[in-house]
């Protein structure tokens, strides 16, 4: 099950729609999320000129342990970026939300952004990641490299990371690439010249148990370079009777742009499963669940990697915020 949409114009008069690419119309364009989400509404909001979006997030554990917990599948609430998560029989706060906006620069794609209201979540103050941000300039990371961001307790963050690869390997490389995909690859293993590089999250000392959010860079026949997002839960945790895939698609890359991704390891109040990413602000956005049984609480971690075979990669510039739990007003019944 996957939502998509399509950018064009409707004629309320003649009861018309043309799509502005026909190759993208409704139902076959892009994909609002490319994890495990669907049956997405909207609405407008004209107070503050933003689209409201919401949308289902399914489980991937198994049926047998969802009768046992009572309860299966989460709502997400977008402004059309930062959700706030409730239970099934719940509707959303309308205090976190996200925003939809069109990308002309893409040619309309839409965007999903984060809103002002999300940072009513993160810590005031800056004397360390419990109260606030933690920075972390200019890491360099050889090829095959994991290097761990000191970052304290890592089950509920806030990530913004930016990442640069060296020009002599983009411009060296003549690996071609042709049928990458990120579902059917081999995940944050699968080495190849140019990625996968980004960011381990619930992941415990050992790295027995991981959820990777990486980039990946393959070239085309015709030289082109693609830039691919990716949110692997090959080794999210160790229980076997979960769906456990790669999640992720293609993401558009404007010239001078640095990789840039941002990752929200939401506080819901439920069982903290949710992991949402998001490419280049939004052109790309995976939200998926994971249920880590050792990368919890105090021994989650958080790790840089590497594993391009052919590229220096650096990591200019990454920000973390430590998140409060989410205020959801309470519910009339």
């Amino acid at each position: 099950m996957s939502d998509y949409y399509a950018i064009g114009t409707y004629d309320a008069d003649a009861n018309t729609w043309t799509p502005d690419d026909p190759v993208a119309d409704a139902g076959i364009g892009a994909r609002v999320d490319y994890g495990k989400y669907y049956a997405s509404k909207s609405f407008f909001d004209q107070n503050k000129g933003r689209r409201v979006l919401w949308a289902w997030i399914g489980e991937t554990d198994s049926e047998r342990t969802d009768l046992r917990k009572g309860w299966a599948s989460v709502q997400v609430v977008f402004d059309c970026k930062i959700s706030s998560l409730l239970l099934v029989s719940c509707f959303c706060s309308p205090e976190i939300t996200f925003t939809t906006s069109a990308d002309d620069s893409e040619g309309g794609d839409i965007r999903r952004e984060d809103k002002d209201q999300f940072a009513s979540m993160a810590g005031g103050g800056s004397g360390g990641l419990e109260n606030g941000c933690q920075g972390f300039q200019s890491c360099k990371g050889q090829s095959g490299s994991v290097v761990p961001l000191d970052v304290g307790t890592a089950t509920q963050l806030d990530i913004e990371a930016e990442f640069v690869i060296e020009a002599a390997a983009l411009e060296g490389s003549v690996e071609a690439d042709v049928g990458y995909n990120c579902s059917t690859s081999a995940g944050a293993a699968g080495r190849s010249a140019l990625g996968p590089f980004g960011l381990l999250i619930l992941a415990n000392e050992d790295l027995s148990e991981q959820t990777a959010v990486y980039f990946y860079i393959g070239r085309a026949i015709d030289g082109s370079l693609k830039t691919y997002l990716c949110q692997d839960e090959l080794r999210s945790s160790k229980v076997n009777d979960l769906g456990k895939r790669v999640y992720g698609s293609m993401v558009p890359v404007l010239h001078g742009e640095k990789l840039s991704v941002r990752i929200l390891k939401c506080p819901m109040k439920v069982d903290h499963s949710v992991v949402e990413s998001f490419g280049q602000g939004g052109r790309t956005c995976i939200t998926s669940r994971v249920y880590p049984t050792k990368a919890i609480y105090g021994a989650a971690r958080v790790f840089l990697f590497n594993n391009a075979t052919e590229a220096v990669v650096t990591a200019t510039s990454v920000r973390v915020w430590g998140m409060n739990a989410a205020s959801i007003p309470t519910m009339l019944r």
